[in-house]
């Protein structure tokens, strides 16, 4: 019984992780785009 309920807690924890570093991904892809973009703007303005 102990033991299930400790795999039980084990997953949700990395499922959590999971999303985590999925949402930090999706942030770090968005914040990449901003920059692309910054740079064409500077580019074109030249």
């Amino acid at each position: 019984m102990k033991a299930t309920i400790a795999m039980l807690v084990a997953a949700a924890f990395l499922i959590g992780g999971c999303n985590t570093i999925a949402g930090a991904g999706k942030d770090i892809e968005a914040g990449g785009e901003k920059v692309q973009e910054t740079a064409k703007d500077v580019k074109q303005k030249m």
